[in-house]
């Protein structure tokens, strides 16, 4: 391995340690009505769980509600027990052709609530990319060891991957305040 394979690597990890942060922060909702939020909702589809978006289209109907049209209109009623078991505090009205999701305004102390998950899932994110750093270190190190590099270059490859590091921690604050502004916004 060498140290350019190594700094390959712990970018690739970093990038998609910053596409789970804003996968998980996608399930948090904000006060406009957004289809990522039933992304992880789970319908039973004759006895398998299946992705909602599997058996049905989301769509947005206005800023403050959703819309979920089943292909097979049977599914109705086991679109909306979905949406109810999924822990979302959502209360979807099923009509005819579909299931309607109004989005209740979100209070103050909820909008609160909701700024230190993300605040929380922002600092799972940093974690998981000082834990890459000090895997690519090591790494580093061990080709040190190995004699393959020189200690010249192991301190240049250390000072590549710190300034990675920093770059996408930079990225994930970006991302976590962008969040919080979006939450906090009325």
């Amino acid at each position: 391995m060498s140290i350019q394979e190594v700094k390959k690597e712990a970018e690739t990890r970093m990038k998609k340690s910053i596409e789970s942060l804003k996968g998980e922060l996608t399930r948090l909702r904000t006060g406009r009505a957004s289809t990522g939020l039933l992304d992880h909702v789970m319908v039973d589809y004759y006895n398998t769980p299946t992705p909602l978006a599997q058996v049905a289209s989301v769509s947005v109907a206005d800023a403050r509600a959703l819309l979920v049209t089943p292909w097979e209109k049977n599914m109705i009623p086991k679109i909306d027990k979905a949406i109810r078991d999924a822990g979302l505090g959502l209360n979807p009205v099923a009509g005819s052709d579909g299931v309607r999701i109004p989005l209740p305004p979100l209070s103050e102390e909820r909008r609160k609530e909701m700024v230190k998950v993300v605040r929380q899932e922002g600092e799972g994110a940093r974690v998981a990319i000082r834990n890459i750093r000090r895997d690519s270190i090591t790494q580093v190190k061990e080709l040190q060891k190995q004699k393959a590099i020189s200690e010249d270059e192991e301190r240049r490859a250390e000072e590549e991957v710190q300034r990675l590091t920093d770059r996408y921690i930079d990225e994930v604050d970006a991302v976590v305040e962008a969040k919080e502004a979006d939450l906090m916004e009325v």
